[in-house]
């Protein structure tokens, strides 16, 4: 899984990093061991092919990877296939020391530029596409490529065999699984799946054979592990950190990564951690679990609170002042309540096709941050807003369940085909079970809204 990078400055870092010795005695990639020391066989990028964590784990260590007493790799199997992920059998105080990475270890962007150097046509071509913010994430897509072409002979070898095969993003769904998820989700989806079509720029990287060039299946492999183990790191590179992308997400998370100024990467608990329990980070906003699913390919049941749904055909400017925002206009799991944005924005758009003038009043009154008199329309409107909210809730779950026949239509007749199914139907089921909980805590079980 990729990672999102924290850091806490107010950390004295001099104290953490004491924990685990930075040396120079592990082996340099340069002098690897021969293969029959380590590796037996090239890489199998099929869906079901194993993943060889034990070599893995042996390859960390000899390449000077440490970790703290406790720490290990668990094995969970998710709808048929292996995932695996950090946790500890030993209690850790906040402020423990987890895991040290060397630099050499790491795959970075800003290294992969200087030895393969600029590839300016290919830059160009990202540009042109409007892809220019993925040129880090390009180079290191190539580095990938490079390295399984080598085969055994790649020093990364170990670590490439150990990663998954099998996805379930945005970017491997079908376009079956496209039609079975609510219109937002789904747009995020197309959108990796863009995303990887525009960025594999093949035809001139001089360097690659045509046997690589040709192979789109590979290129989508290299493209998921890039984009869901891959984090920006504090010097603007684009990095992937061996054993520390094993840290899965976690709305409540207990690990966060800093680097010293050689480079090394280290990783540290934020918390108390019991043991036997996961250790994990942030992959991004949590209350976004449409993003989480569209990139990275899970369901974060841990989320609080997902984003409402409301689409308006225009949002205008007006109405982004007033909060409009996916971050921002959130119903919430287990509560059921609703956030003071999408009351806001509900009462706005109600307005605007009653009272234009009220409308005005009301926006200008939040410019002003004139609480009373916001707070005033809302109550003289309250019926108006929660009829309103009503109506989403209730067009929006007809729609869903729409879909979930749909999907489970899909799974009897071609589940071989569209694998993925299982996922989005829970994911669904979360969106579902989200809206009932706001529906009931608003009151709005009853045929009227009054």
């Amino acid at each position: 899984m990729s990672l999102l990078f924290n850091i806490a400055a107010a950390v004295c870092f001099s104290e953490f990093v004491s924990a685990f010795t930075s040396s120079s005695s592990h082996a340099k990639f340069s002098s690897r061991p021969k293969r029959s020391q380590i590796f037996t066989t090239a890489i199998d990028i099929e869906e079901e092919a194993a993943r060889d964590i034990a070599s893995f784990e042996e390859w960390a260590s000899y390449s000077g990877i440490q970790r703290a007493d406790g720490f290990q790799l668990a094995g969970e199997d998710l709808d048929g296939f292996l995932d695996v992920s950090a946790m500890t059998t030993q209690d850790m105080p906040a402020g423990s020391s987890v895991l040290y990475i060397p630099e050499d270890c790491l795959l970075s962007s800003s290294k992969v530029m200087e030895e393969f150097g600029r590839l300016t046509e290919a830059e160009d071509i990202l540009r042109k596409n409007g892809y220019e913010s993925e040129i880090r994430q390009y180079y290191l897509m190539l580095k990938i490529l490079v390295e399984v072409e080598k085969g055994e002979d790649s020093p990364w070898f170990p670590y490439l065999n150990s990663l998954p095969r099998y996805y379930s993003n945005g970017a491997s769904m079908t376009l079956f699984c496209y039609t079975c998820i609510p219109p937002l989700v789904a747009s995020m989806c197309k959108e990796e799946r863009a995303r990887l079509n525009n960025v594999s720029v093949k035809r001139v990287v001089s360097f690659l054979s045509n046997e690589i060039k040709g192979d789109h299946k590979l290129w989508k492999w290299a493209y998921q592990v890039v984009y869901t183990r891959g984090f920006e790191a504090n010097d603007g590179s684009f990095n992937i950190v061996p054993m520390a992308d094993m840290f899965n997400h976690g709305t409540e998370n207990e690990i966060w990564l800093s680097y010293d100024e050689s480079g090394n990467c280290y990783a540290q608990t934020t918390k108390d951690v019991p043991a036997n329990s996961p250790l994990r980070m942030s992959y991004g906003d949590a209350t976004n679990p449409s993003f989480l699913l569209a990139r990275y390919g899970f369901l974060d049941e841990s989320s609080p609170a997902t984003f409402c749904k409301i689409l308006p055909s225009h949002i205008s400017q007006e109405m982004k002042s007033l909060g409009y925002a996916h971050n921002r206009m959130l119903f919430y799991k287990d509560t059921g309540d609703v956030s003071e944005e999408v009351w806001d924005i509900l009462l706005y758009m109600a307005l605007g096709e009653t009272d234009p003038s009220t409308q005005q009043q009301f926006y200008q009154a939040h410019m002003d941050g004139d609480y009373t008199t916001k707070q005033s329309i809302h109550e003289q409107c309250y019926y108006l807003t929660v009829t309103k909210l009503g109506d989403h809730i209730d067009t929006f779950l007809d729609d869903l369940n729409a879909l979930e026949r749909k999907g489970e239509y899909g799974g009897k007749v071609a589940a071989e085909d569209h694998p993925r199914l299982p996922l989005l139907l829970r994911h669904n089921e979360f969106v579902k079970n989200t809206f009932l909980a706001v529906r009931s805590a608003q009151g709005l079980d009853q045929t009227s809204y009054a």
